[in-house]
């Protein structure tokens, strides 16, 4: 395992000022009062008619004093305007949150009725963005902040649907089911509840702009938590509108509170509303400060350093070298279960592999949005990475696994190649990353798997030939491993484990046994 190369997604050349790489897709214009929730005209949003997005606190929408002015990641023009809140307008929030008491707005036997209600809205809410123009109006909007292709756009807005279809109907009271064992004695029985925290908090990232904050706060919601949400400003346009869907759909507009904030007004609002649990999606950094301010009532999905094994068994060479470009370039790798290393076998470095992703990184370009920009990382600090990378020998030396093991949230991977009696060194180079989020282990070959799987830890780890890194779909948990401050997403596990805890009540009503006497003290 010495030889390594390091691979970057091919840019293009850059389109021209202005919107027109969306007429590739010959979408019709459509205007906002067709879709009775929406504020914006996504197609109309420019310099000249900038969006503008709001705050919701105490059931109410508001503007603010102090306009954040968002520039156009495709052009460079002000396009939308965010309100931001700073420290000397957190009070609302903070006493919007201290008002949910800690048993929540709803419990097992609290307003029983409103697990149906978030049924009903689930119900609505997905049959909604199931409706073509709905959904092109979210796809087009996600593209606009946070560019990518269409269909990757799209699938956010379909995860999402689909996770709203799953708990329409009695699926939500089914998350707060309960259980019940026999006591020691007539008239005595423990009973296991699901309970809700209360005031929560949830922070979510850019890079998935609807299907995380829609999925956190809808899990935060269905077990009876009121929660304050911040997604990143310049992407928190897409849930805005999305929370008027819900309302549209019949959620209580009281039930959750929706702030644009830089991180330092969040974090001060997080120390005085004192939330009984927060959710924060983004990097390792700001959960590890978070963890100790909250003194860890918190639940994490942080950086992802995802790796890919390849085995000794090589087939579907131009299959495999596919989706090794789709984990490691689409969204133009700003993933957090994006491809970010590649360990292959020798077997396959005597492949075409490497020069097949390459010639399908080079398809890539910003006409769509198959490359696009990279909002957090610049052109000149990933060459200068790369070239600090091509100077190492080996990985495995101490002064230099840090390096090659950085993160870089863009179309960044590394590949490097392992002899058939260093899988060890692979799996020791595993073993000491530090976040463990998603992997793929490529192979048919049972032993091999079994060797794999049963070394590593990563949460979410696909394994087989069709393996991938990336992709969190609403049928699975999508989540790291190896941490107790892990959260998951998407699934009644993950909904239970990181918005409610456990509460125990033991009914022992008796009767006593007939001719019951005080016994001696003990």
């Amino acid at each position: 395992m010495y030889r390594f190369v390091v691979c970057r997604g091919v840019t293009a050349k850059a389109r021209p000022k202005g919107l027109s790489w969306f007429g590739s897709f010959n979408l019709s214009s459509r205007s906002i009062h067709s879709i009775p929730f929406a504020t914006v005209d996504v197609e109309e949003i420019s310099g000249s008619q900038p969006a503008e997005v709001h705050n919701l606190v105490q059931g109410k929408w508001k503007g603010s004093s102090s306009w954040n002015t968002l520039l156009d990641p495709l052009n460079g023009e002000p396009f939308i305007k965010v309100a931001e809140v700073d420290e000397a307008g957190i009070q609302p929030y903070v006493e919007s949150l201290s008002k949910c008491p800690k048993h929540g707005l709803h419990n097992p036997f609290k307003e029983p009725e409103r697990y149906l209600l978030f049924g009903d809205i689930s119900a609505k809410a997905g049959h909604m963005l199931s409706l073509p123009k709905v959904s092109d109006f979210f796809t087009r909007l996600i593209q606009r902040v946070a560019p990518k292709s269409y269909q990757q756009a799209l699938g956010e807005v379909q995860v999402t649907q689909k996770f709203l279809e799953n708990f329409s109907g009695d699926q939500v009271r089914f998350l707060a089911r309960s259980f019940g064992i026999p006591g020691n004695h007539l008239g005595q029985q423990s009973h296991g509840f699901r309970w809700p925290y209360g005031p929560v908090a949830i922070i979510t990232p850019f890079n998935f702009p609807l299907e995380i904050p829609a999925l956190q706060l809808m899990g935060a919601l269905y077990m009876g938590n009121k929660p304050i949400l911040k997604v990143d400003s310049k992407v928190s346009i897409v849930m805005e509108q999305m929370m008027r869907l819900l309302h549209y759909c019949g959620l209580p507009v009281d039930d959750v509170d929706f702030i644009n904030s830089d991180g330092k007004t969040m974090n001060k609002i997080l120390l005085e509303a004192n939330p009984r649990m927060t959710l924060f999606t983004g990097s390792s950094r700001v959960a590890d400060k978070l963890a100790v301010d909250l003194k860890g009532r918190i639940k994490l999905e942080d950086a992802g350093f995802d790796w890919k094994i390849l085995g000794p068994d090589v087939q579907e060479e131009d299959y495999v070298a596919w989706v090794c470009d789709q984990d490691a370039y689409a969204c133009s790798g700003q993933k957090c279960s994006a491809q970010s290393m590649l360990f292959m076998h020798e077997n396959w470095s005597r492949t075409s592999l490497v020069s097949k992703i390459r010639d399908l990184a080079e398809r890539r370009n910003l006409e769509d949005l198959t490359i696009g920009p990279v909002l957090t990382f610049t052109t000149e600090a990933m060459l200068e990475h790369m070239s600090k990378l091509l100077q190492i020998p080996e990985i495995l030396k101490k002064n230099t696994y840090e390096l090659v093991t950085r993160e870089i949230f863009g179309p960044f991977q590394i590949v490097t190649d392992y002899k058939r009696d260093q899988l060890p060194m692979v799996l020791d180079a595993v073993e000491r990353m530090h976040a463990h989020l998603t992997a793929a282990v490529v192979s048919n070959d049972p032993l091999f798997l079994q060797e794999v799987i049963g070394n590593t830890v990563n949460g979410t780890t696909y394994a087989g030939l069709r393996a991938r890194t990336t992709g969190a779909p609403q049928n699975h948990w999508f989540g790291p491993a190896g941490d107790p401050r892990g959260a998951g997403i998407g699934t009644p596990e993950a909904i239970k484990l990181v918005w409610s805890c456990h509460r125990e009540i033991i009914y022992d009503v008796g009767p006593l046994p007939r001719h019951w006497e005080i016994p001696p003290s003990t």
